[in-house]
């Protein structure tokens, strides 16, 4: 397969005249003579990149000497044109030229306002709205100031498993006691010392609210914790909760529980984990599991030491002396106001701090520890309750602190504008169809659901079978037995995913989570409807690959006017063949005047479909009237390289 490129054609890919290019390929000892001299591939490619870069450090330096206005929006036409200095005719006239048709208080969206200032030769900024100036003030880390902070840590793992009672021992508190299912029925957080070094716990009542709460863009966990029954072993809750942690790519312990049990068989845990990718380290893999027992206390000491030798790995760090950010983990309403559990992420919380949250807001009038004890500040990785805000923001909603109220106020009242207008219209998430806007190498994040295991197996293999490695890439999130649940479509809210299922059915939860959320699942009943469809999708999806093949060229002798026809051009084929309807060039000097295609092709007075090598003809092109003596028509054609 040959990817070679005449000169003329790569100036025109890099928007230059050949000559220009002709001079770089000089520059760079390149010996080309002409504009339809060839180069191959890799010289084409490294040619790219070098003349790439000097345009765009030629293109910084101008637009670094160029005067700025900032501006507000919504702004119209009319306002864009004081700005700039220009009558609104001026901008009206540059918008037809890109098909553009706009009246004076035409509302322009930031792309066409910032094409238009950059026309008339200025550089375009938006005024940040006081939402965008509160978080980008909360997203400029003093690299000098940052310190160690303490891991946030998650238990995940299937119900009964101990997780409860894994926690309690851990706090060395009785603060839960025998709950219905073993579900935990709040959400909180707890922090632990160990060898002098904290830890913070969250403690959340499945794996769902860890990832409703990634959804919401709260990546607040460093470490889960994934606590497996040594009797019962892997479950199906387990992979979940395994799939649920690779996705938001947070590092797992796996803490293998209740081995004090007569039948207990860490090592059929192990080998079970071993077959999910979770490779034990003592079997030469990267994952750290310990034996414990949530009762009596053994091996707790030593999964705290795993823990904070993971952190150390980590590098956790963050500044505690800028104002505070971090999430929402729980809400409620209690006699003195709305509570609201948090935990920093950087920065301090303190008394009297005005926080932002979602649509909420308010001034932190007291604060709680995880044991009831009243505090004055809260430093990164610290789980407080606070008193003070004015109503009940939703678990994952992140927290900030504003410096006046004032501002606050006005940007909890937007965010519930704002929130209204969405609801009018769906959320976009992730279909097939829409996979092909993805621009370079596509993504396609699946969750699977089948009947049995062998039917998941068949499907899984079919579908990486599938994965057109350069410009396609599969990613299975989670494959599972049984019904569509509502799990899956969280996990796919949170990763944009699609899921599929085959002979099984979907729960109402999830059917009503995916049409309020707009989540995409595909049911089937036969493997190869499956794998067609997302064979069909990927196929329309895949750009060919093409090739130029030459057909012949043609010289211009003479020009005729002819009525309802307009210009023909009276040539002399002077290698290969002229075919009709196929593309063409015109080549004027050492430029491509056009690029188009051949309408009509005679000799003498006769249509005919080519003229071959050494005879006469006429030729007359689709919309080009340009068309002079000496200029060379080239015909070629593109053809599908097979891969």
């Amino acid at each position: 397969m040959s990817n070679n490129i005449r000169v003329y054609k790569l100036a025109q890919e890099l928007g230059l005249d050949s000559k220009e290019l002709i001079k770089y390929l000089k520059d760079f000892n390149l010996n080309v003579k002409s504009h339809m001299s060839m180069l191959d591939a890799e010289t084409a490619e490294i040619v790219r990149h070098e003349i790439e870069s000097i345009l765009t450090r030629k293109r910084e330096e101008e637009i670094a000497r160029r005067p700025r206005i900032a501006v507000d929006f919504p702004l119209s036409l009319r306002d864009l044109a004081v700005k700039l200095g220009r009558k609104p005719t001026e901008l009206q006239r540059k918008l037809m030229e890109w098909k553009v048709f706009a009246h004076i208080n035409y509302s322009l969206n930031e792309e066409l306002a910032g094409k238009l200032a950059d026309a008339f030769g200025y550089v375009l900024e938006r005024k940040l709205s006081d939402e965008e100036e509160v978080l980008r003030s909360h997203e400029q880390e003093e690299e000098g100031k940052v310190v160690k902070r303490p891991p946030i840590v998650t238990l995940m793992g299937h119900v009964d498993h101990g997780k409860t009672t894994l926690l309690e021992n851990i706090r060395k508190l009785e603060l839960t006691k025998k709950e219905a299912g073993g579900m935990t029925q709040h959400i909180g957080a707890y922090e632990v010392e160990h060898r002098g070094e904290k830890i913070t716990f969250i403690d959340t009542p499945g794996h769902e609210a860890f990832t409703a709460m990634r959804a919401r863009g709260a990546d607040v966990t460093d470490i889960v914790i994934l606590v497996v029954a040594a009797d019962d072993g892997v479950m199906p809750q387990t992979i979940e909760a395994i799939d649920h942690a690779r996705a938001a790519e947070v590092p797992i312990i796996v803490a293998i529980n209740k081995v004090d049990k007569a039948d207990a068989n860490p090592d059929k845990v192990k080998k079970q984990l071993s077959e999910l990718n979770l490779v034990p380290e003592e079997w030469g893999g990267d994952t750290i599991c310990v034996n414990v027992s949530a009762l009596t206390g053994q091996g707790i000491d030593d999964l705290l030491e795993m823990i904070l030798l993971q952190a150390e790995m980590m590098e956790l760090k963050a500044n505690p002396d800028k104002l505070a950010k971090g999430v929402v983990l729980e809400s409620r309403v209690s006699k003195g106001g709305p509570l609201v559990s948090v935990i920093v992420q950087s920065g301090t919380l303190r008394l009297g701090d005005i926080v932002l949250a979602g649509c909420n807001y308010g001034k932190v009038r007291a604060m709680f520890d995880d044991l009831g004890n009243q505090v004055k500040s809260a430093g990164p990785s610290k789980a407080v309750r606070v008193l003070g805000l004015n109503g009940t923001p939703s678990a994952g909603e992140q927290f900030f602190v504003v410096e006046d109220e004032d501002k606050a106020k006005e940007i909890a009242e937007k965010r519930k504008e704002e929130i209204k207008l969405a609801q009018q219209a769906p959320p976009q998430r992730m279909s097939l169809k829409d996979l092909g806007k993805q621009e370079g190498k596509k993504l396609l994040r699946l969750i699977i659901k089948a009947d049995v295991f062998g039917s998941l197996d068949a499907i899984a293999h079919s579908l990486q079978k599938l994965q057109h490695k350069e410009e396609i890439e599969f990613k299975i999130l989670h494959k599972g037995i049984g019904s569509v649940n509502e799990s899956d479509v969280v996990l796919a809210i949170a990763s944009d995913a699609l899921v599929i299922g085959f002979n099984v059915g979907i729960e109402e939860k999830a059917r009503s989570k995916a049409r309020e959320e707009n989540v995409e699942i595909r049911l089937y009943s036969v493997i190869y409807d499956l794998i067609n469809d997302i064979q069909n999708v990927l196929a329309g999806l895949k750009e060919p690959e093409l090739e130029e093949r030459f057909l012949g060229k043609a010289e211009v002798k003479q020009v005729f006017e002819i009525s309802k026809v307009g210009k023909v051009a009276g040539c002399v084929v002077s290698k290969g063949k002229i075919q009709r309807n196929v593309p063409c060039r015109v080549i004027r000097g050492d430029k491509v005047v056009y690029e188009g295609r051949i309408i009509s092709l005679k000799r003498f007075k006769d249509d005919v479909r080519e003229v071959s090598e050494g005879y006469e003809c006429g030729i007359a092109l689709e919309n080009f009237s340009d068309i002079q003596e000496n200029d060379v028509i080239e015909t070629y054609t593109m053809l599908e390289v097979k891969r």
